[in-house]
């Protein structure tokens, strides 16, 4: 997949930019507070239909404009070469899609045409923060490979709505048993999904793990499914949580409280990352989801790198470039400037100077 057009119009201080990124490696060079950042913002809102800085209506939208816009061409090389194009408007509350030419009536329309994996200064929650975003890491990739997947989470998702809004109104036995059977019923093959996910990671992950964290040893992928589930299977776990699940308003086991871990053999007593650590870590997530959508698609998704300098240093940098170089990624770069010189050697490179809202060719 790589990008061959890509339009943004008020977005952050970006007023109107576009550009033309090259096959490889695109480089965003500029300031603090140029707009870099904002650039793989778009490209991430695109793909997402949401920005890795919080929520749209905080600041997204730039001041006194109605709606943001962002358009973008590019080309798969698993499609025979097909050209694809796709612009999002949002107003913050309201948004319009458009996939080829036509209207779309869910986002998640436009999130399944255009993959795209992004590692930022937040990603470190990837290893040290909640269950939430380790969640959404596999249900991303599953969304992307697994076409049985997304029923699954939509059926079980309006389930567990329903579910809860019944505890909440603490309604009793023939009600939730129907939901307790629905939610059984789409979240034991959901799990099972989730579970040989990971497993398939494994592999890449390991390899990566060994390249950029040597030190930390082994990394192996432990999965929490949620409920006991070596114990009892989900429908008797949810029967077994129902009058806590009373007491509380809301459902306590279940998929939607999986999560899982990587463990790492030279910290074998379970002991917590550093800051430097939990980055590495989670880039090395971010690299094996990369390499299992090629795998399975047979092309890579578009890389976002933001501020690389500030969370590598230099020889972690050169080996996370050479590693996306070596498969023919589409990768872009934000930096106060460039990378090393030994990072770029031989290397097909974009540089793009962005200053004041604006994004030039240098």
């Amino acid at each position: 997949m790589r990008l061959s057009r890509l339009e943004i119009r008020r977005l952050r201080r970006l007023a109107e930019v576009a550009v033309s990124p090259g096959p490889g490696l695109n480089l965003l060079v500029g300031d603090n507070g140029a707009g870099k950042t904002s650039v793989l913002e778009a490209i991430h809102l695109l793909a997402y239909g949401r920005s890795f800085r919080g929520r749209v209506r905080d600041g997204l939208v730039a001041s006194d404009a109605p709606a943001l816009e962002v358009y973008a061409e590019w080309d798969e090389e698993a499609g025979g070469g097909r050209r694809r194009k796709a612009g999002l408007r949002h107003g913050g509350q309201a948004w319009e899609g458009r996939l080829d030419g036509q209207a779309v009536a869910s986002l998640g329309d436009l999130c399944a045409a255009l993959a795209v994996v992004s590692f930022e200064p937040g990603s470190h929650a990837l290893v040290s923060g909640g269950g939430e975003p380790r969640r959404r890491y596999v249900d991303w990739g599953l969304f992307h490979v697994e076409p049985d997947f997304l029923p699954l989470w939509r059926r079980y998702a309006r389930a567990l709505k329903q579910r809860n809004s019944l505890l909440k109104q603490r309604v009793r036995d023939g009600q939730l048993d129907a939901w307790d059977h629905e939610l059984a019923e789409v979240g034991e093959p959901m799990t099972r999904l989730r579970e040989a996910y990971l497993v398939q990671l494994q592999e890449s992950l390991g390899a990566i793990s060994a390249e950029l964290a040597p030190a930390l040893g082994t990394a192996d992928v432990e999965f929490q499914p949620g409920w006991r589930r070596d114990e009892l299977p989900l429908a008797d776990a949810l029967l077994l949580a129902r009058d806590r699940d009373l007491q509380s308003g809301f459902t306590s086991v279940g998929p939607h409280r999986a999560d899982w871990r990587v463990r790492h053999g030279a910290l074998p007593n379970g002991e917590t990352l550093s800051r430097g650590q939990a980055k590495l870590t989670a880039l090395t997530c971010v690299l094996a989801q990369a390499e299992h959508y090629v795998d399975r698609r047979g092309e890579w998704p578009v890389v976002l790198l933001d501020d690389l300098a500030s969370e590598l240093d230099r020889a972690h940098q050169q080996r996370v470039l050479a590693r996306l170089a070596a498969g023919h990624a589409q990768v872009f770069v934000t930096g106060t400037e460039l990378p090393a010189e030994a990072a770029l050697r031989g290397r097909e490179h974009v540089v793009f100077h962005v200053e004041q809202g604006r994004v030039d060719p240098a």
